[in-house]
Order: structure tokens, then sequence, then C-alpha cells
């Protein structure tokens, strides 16, 4: 599966001409709305980051605040456009999971496994989904990320009952529950962990080991 990230803007070579030069001088619209989701989630990724503001995520842009309000309305938008970044590339990957893989179970394993391969690969997002980086911005995203890990827990509930049906449960509903409940609490304590260790621990350590011995 391929690793989702941020689309890079391209720079600009020493060898283009002088009319491609002033053409690329200023960023279009999209371009710069990129560029400042980037620079966003790449000052998330300073271990013990204190809450970032405006003014410096514009200084490091080196440009003004009202040029960042040009682009976002907000600074909660800002952080709205990281969530459906977050939630379009977890989601976009479990569907491909879902599709091609048939065992309910080996479905919820594969679910997790790819949620916390995200977090690893995107650290200034997983504090945006553990809710670290959200705690003085407006409440409306905390939810939406509540949302994304129920909508995660739902999938697997799903994923679940499908195994316990073909297990031959007698309570695939119940049991599909508690399992599912089980997995995304180990879920997020594993994301928990990794923004509170400063990014070191990782969360995929001794990963399948852990889902066999939870599966148990």
């Amino acid at each position: 599966m391929a690793e989702p990230s941020l689309p890079v803007e391209p720079m600009s070579g020493a060898a283009e001409s002088g009319s491609d030069a002033a053409s690329r001088k200023r960023p279009k619209p999209g371009e710069r709305r990129v560029q400042i989701l980037q620079t966003l989630a790449a000052m998330l990724e300073q271990p013990g980051a204190e809450r970032i503001t405006t003014a410096a995520l514009a200084a490091r842009l080196a440009v003004s605040e009202a040029a960042l309000y040009r682009h976002f309305a907000s600074k909660a938008q800002m952080f709205e456009g990281l969530i459906e970044f977050i939630e379009h590339s977890v989601f976009t990957l479990i569907n491909q999971i879902t599709e091609r893989e048939s065992a309910g179970r080996v479905q919820a394993h594969k679910i997790v496994a790819v949620v916390l391969q995200f977090a690893e690969k995107n650290p200034g997002m997983t504090r945006v989904m553990v809710g670290d980086a959200l705690v003085f911005e407006h409440e409306r995203l905390l939810l939406r990320m509540n949302q994304f890990f129920d909508r995660i827990e739902a999938q697997l509930r799903q994923s679940l009952r499908q195994a316990a049906d073909a297990d031959g449960s007698i309570t695939p509903s119940v049991d599909a529950q508690a399992q599912a409940s089980v997995l995304t609490s180990f879920l997020l304590g594993r994301l928990h962990r990794y923004t509170r260790s400063g990014f070191k621990r990782s969360p995929t350590e001794f990963l399948e080991a852990s889902l066999r011995l939870l599966s148990g």
C-alpha cells in the first residue's frame, strides 16, 4: 500500500528561465494551502511542542498572519485540513483492506496495523489524532477526532462479527463488540505512548505478537 503524505510543492530549480522563475515566484492558492498544512504538521513533530500560534506558523513560512488568513478562515480550519488528510488517508487504506481480505480477523488486525503505521510515518498527525494538539483549539476538532475512532471501532466490529460467525460463536455480536473495544483501546494506547515518548517508542513494536495475544 502506498504511504500517504501531503503533496509536496514543486521546488524551483536554479536552471529555470526568467519567465519560469517569475511564474513560480508566488505559489498558486492551492499550493500555498498545502504549504501551510505541511509546515503546521512539521511544527507538530517537535517533541514537547507548545501550542502553535498563527504568529509562529507565519514566521516559519516567512509570511504575515494576514497571508495565512487569505487561505484559511481560522486556525481551526487549518487543523480541519490536517484532520481531513488523516481521515482520507486512513479510510482509503481501510477500504482497500476490506475489499482485498476476506477473513474478518485478518481484516481487523490489518486495520489496527495500518493506523499505527500511518501514525509512525506522520508523527505530527499523531498529535492531532490523540488530541494533544487540539486541547486549546475549538471543541469541534476533538469531537471530529472522536468520531474518527468511533468509525474505526465500528469497522472493527463489522470485521470481527464476520470472524465470530465463521468460528461458530453463539454470541457473535457480543464477541465482536468486546473484541473491537479492546483493539480500539490498544490502538489508542499505542498512539498516546508514541506521542508521550517524544516519538521514540514505536507504535508498531511487537505488533504481530501483541495482536495474537489480544486475539487469544
